[in-house]
């Protein structure tokens, strides 16, 4: 699996090389440092005010009177990231990460695997609403040629899976509790206490739906403002393109990165929907490049620290309290 896993990393990486050769080393990199450190500097401050969004998204499914405050979720949510961003994990690996800190935080067990399930559900369905409005914008603005309207087809047919995928995902969610309490008891006889109070605290959460409607709602600001990011990117290297082409590009990629799921940090695959996209818009495909090393930077310059202080807290915890560790 590890093999695996390299192989097909190593085989991003040399698409992503191919590319920037394609597009022109020079001028993705002079591209690139048109942003500057101050420009560079703007977009980790702009990305970690994301998380506030995002934690928060994650906060409000939490019942009236929470154990910790929006902080601890905050803060679990730039570790859930940073260790799908930087870490050779998949985006599981991070989610696990993200439960850890909140249950070491003193929210409890249940309630960090119930609201970590419900808020993954409603960022998922944000998503949806997001690459949908991205692909209106794409028909609106995108050339009348064959390649376009053939990668809209495409694109159609992905959001149509993804939403019957959504669909089934919340209806495991909402009255699959059965069926899976009865494998537990199967696979680990153990674990089925923690699973029936997992489904109690996933039917209180729906139940709220005001609350699922809020996380929904938050969510889909919260990709809204992932693609502002973005059009500050493409500002700062000088490209002129309006926030509503950015968005369709942002959120075609977005939808191709979720695609490629199984490919570690999409690489290559990001770059190659950036070189695709940017055209379209009548942007050069080396500044899409630009764009993109970009955000895979920043997510290195906000990921790293934030494992890093993680696993500070981590083993101080555990010289602490060894018996917690």
């Amino acid at each position: 699996m590890k093999l695996r896993v390299a192989i097909i990393a190593l085989l991003g990486i040399a698409l992503t090389v191919y590319l920037v050769m394609y597009a022109g080393i020079g001028a993705v990199f002079a591209a690139v440092g048109a942003v500057g450190w101050g420009g560079f500097g703007l977009l980790c401050l702009y990305g970690l005010g994301l998380f506030i969004i995002l934690g928060g998204a994650w906060y409000v499914l939490l019942p009236a009177s929470p154990p910790v405050s929006a902080r601890t979720f905050i803060w679990a949510r730039m570790v859930r990231d940073a260790a799908s961003d930087v870490l050779p994990f998949s985006q599981l690996g991070g989610i696990v990460l993200g439960a850890r800190v909140g249950i070491l935080n003193g929210v409890p067990n249940a309630l960090v695997y119930a609201s970590t399930v419900v808020d993954v559900t409603t960022e998922m369905l944000a998503q949806i609403a997001y690459v949908a409005l991205g692909l209106v914008i794409l028909d609106l603005r995108a050339p009348a040629t064959s390649f376009a309207h053939s990668l809209m087809q495409g694109l159609f047919i992905g959001l149509v899976c993804a939403i019957g995928a959504a669909g089934v995902f919340l209806a495991l969610q909402r009255h699959g509790q059965g069926l899976i309490e009865r494998l537990m008891v199967r696979i680990l006889p153990s674990a089925l206490g923690r699973t029936a109070a997992v489904s109690v605290e996933l039917k209180a959460i729906y139940r709220s739906r005001s609350r699922v409607a809020a996380s929904s709602v938050i969510h889909f600001v919260g990709w809204i403002a992932s693609a502002a990011s973005a059009w500050i990117a493409f500002r700062l290297i000088g490209a002129r393109v309006d926030p509503a082409s950015v968005l369709a590009i942002e959120s075609v990629v977005c939808a191709t990165r979720s695609a490629a799921v199984f490919i570690p940090h999409a690489l290559g695959v990001q770059e190659a929907a950036y070189v695709v996209l940017s055209p379209l818009f009548g942007i050069g495909p080396e500044i899409g490049l630009a764009v993109s090393l970009l955000k895979r930077a920043r997510d290195l310059g906000l990921g790293v620290p934030t494992l890093l202080v993680w696993q500070a807290v981590e083993g101080h915890r555990a010289r602490s309290h060894p018996t917690r560790a």
